[in-house]
């Protein structure tokens, strides 16, 4: 069974830095495109980034491209998201996910205030 735990969220202040973690189990994690999506309030998903199974490629989306980067340690079946520069349109529950149909986790909670 596929499993997906995030972590690392929390609260933070305009400007400031999280990074995300989400450990996989149940599935050949260093085989799979690993994907982050968040969902702010009252607002639909949004897709944040997407890493090969090697990590020999990335994408962004518009709204985070050049300020997170996302990475992966295949031996520790973990996927991260270094989140800098963050404002608060970046709050939301931030999800990692995998798999066709789309499997994610519990989500942890971003919120970019002062």
């Amino acid at each position: 069974e596929v499993q997906l735990v995030e972590s690392g969220g929390g609260l933070v202040q305009p400007g400031g830095s999280l990074r995300l973690s989400c450990a996989a189990s149940g599935f050949t994690f260093s085989s799979a495109t690993m994907t982050w999506v968040r969902q702010a309030p009252g607002k639909g998903l949004e897709w944040v980034s997407t890493i090969n199974s090697n990590s020999g490629r990335t994408s962004y989306g518009n709204s985070v491209k050049g300020r997170f980067t996302i990475s992966r340690d295949n031996a520790k079946n973990t996927l991260y998201l270094q989140m800098n520069s963050l404002k608060p349109e970046d709050t939301a529950v931030y999800y990692c996910a995998t798999g066709v149909p789309q499997r994610r986790g519990q989500g942890t909670q971003v919120t970019v205030s002062s």
